[in-house]
């Protein structure tokens, strides 16, 4: 059995709050990411490692990344070392299903994971947790959940990830077989004790959420996914999410070796905040606090204009006398997500917080970079047939993931 050490510890942070279920910063609402990525014990993910991207797979990094949203990592040096040597790894992400239609702090996580996989030309995994959100969210049935997950797969596939190197699966469907048995595999070795000291888990939590961790393991773990990778465990995993989600895998990390697999690797993100601020909280079930991809135009311009907070001055003059503050501005925050152009961006930050700039005009910019986005997207989704979704959801023999690398048992 593993005890509560090595990668393991605590989500406190200060008087912050982080673990898969619950989000909370300090008294002021914000999160100390530096804080919380040393406690966690994630490494930094920093300018060294983004050229290294740059130069394994000969594209210009991705925005999320050269602009530190995706900030921390777990042995990412050693997947890239292993990478560069010819070896194989696959991608792993996941979704849980609360609401019918993804926000855009949903949709960030796919859009950069499938960067990674057209970058590395790689397999990927998507894991939709629809048992998770039973167990969690007490007010919606299995079989609520169990559809609104297959209308996020509808939305996951319109990010546009490669159907001959993509497997998403619902764990109320695919539980059984060699998956199943590493589940048992990964809680065997997991003592209560430890998994309260890594979730906070208490005598309240049901039995459910106790044992549930094992299930988002085993994904790590390549002979999971037969029809992909066979009975083969020297295959590399790497995880892009947000991080949130580290105690999860702080636990599997402890786990792998034990039973003869790799640690999995992590790239981890910051949060997208809410439209009120870092403060406010971004929930499904809030519809002003997020951009869904199902808004109008009409909506996304009326969202942004009406509660998306401003570090811009109260008045026009005092605006353009001390410039907005964009360490509060959520308008220049999403900009730095959404705007592709390094240049444009950089102008846009200048003159804002100079104040040549007033905050109508810079939401105004955010208003179409958001349309255009979702308007793609919307388009994509409406393009996603039943027999599409097939082609990403059935368990189908997948040959020829690793053209040119070294695959061994």
């Amino acid at each position: 059995m593993i005890d509560a050490g090595s990668e393991q510890s605590t989500a406190n942070v200060h008087d912050q709050e982080v673990n898969p279920w619950e989000v909370k910063g300090d008294a002021d609402g914000k999160i100390d990411y530096e804080k919380l990525q040393k406690k966690f014990g994630c490494s930094r993910l920093g300018k060294e490692l983004v050229e290294r991207i740059e130069k394994l797979t000969g594209r210009p990094a991705h925005p999320l990344l050269r602009r530190g949203m995706f900030y921390a990592h777990r042995d990412l040096e050693q997947l890239l070392d292993a990478y560069e040597k010819g070896e194989p790894f696959y991608l792993y992400t996941g979704r849980g299903p609360s609401s019918e239609a993804l926000h855009l702090g949903h949709l960030i996580p796919f859009m950069f994971t499938k960067w990674l996989q057209d970058a590395f030309n790689v397999p990927l995994v998507i894991q939709v947790t629809d048992d998770e959100k039973r167990l969690w969210r007490m007010n919606l049935t299995a079989d609520q959940i169990y559809e609104l997950g297959k209308e996020n797969i509808k939305d996951i596939i319109a990010c546009g990830f490669d159907p001959n190197k993509t497997f998403i699966f619902s764990d109320f469907d695919y539980m059984g077989g060699r998956f199943y048995r590493n589940i048992v595999e990964i809680q065997r070795l997991v003592t209560v004790s430890t998994r309260k000291a890594i979730f906070g888990f208490s005598f309240d939590s049901n039995i459910g959420q106790i044992s549930f961790p094992a299930v988002q393991a085993a994904p790590c773990f390549p002979d999971s996914f037969p029809h992909m990778f066979g009975m083969r465990k020297a295959i590399r995993c790497l995880i892009p999410c947000a991080i949130d989600q580290d105690p999860y895998f702080r636990m599997t990390r402890d786990v792998a070796p034990k039973l003869g697999y790799f640690k999995p690797a992590l790239i981890e993100s910051s949060f997208f905040p809410a439209l009120q601020g870092e403060s406010g909280k971004m929930s499904a079930s809030l519809p002003n606090s997020a951009i869904f991809v199902t808004d109008t135009d009409k909506q996304i311009k009326t969202k942004i204009n009406k509660h998306a907070f401003s570090g811009g001055g109260k008045s026009e003059a005092e605006q353009r006398a001390n410039g907005a503050n964009l360490d509060v501005d959520v308008a220049w925050k999403y900009l730095r997500f959404f705007c592709e152009d390094d240049k444009k961006l950089k102008q846009i930050g200048e003159d804002y917080s100079s104040g040549k700039l007033l905050t109508g005009e810079v939401k105004a910019i955010l208003i179409e970079i958001l349309q255009q986005i979702v308007t793609k997207h919307q388009k994509e989704r409406v393009k996603v047939s039943p027999e599409i979704v097939k082609q990403f959801t059935d368990v189908r023999e997948m040959l020829d993931l690793f053209p040119g690398l070294k695959v061994t048992s």
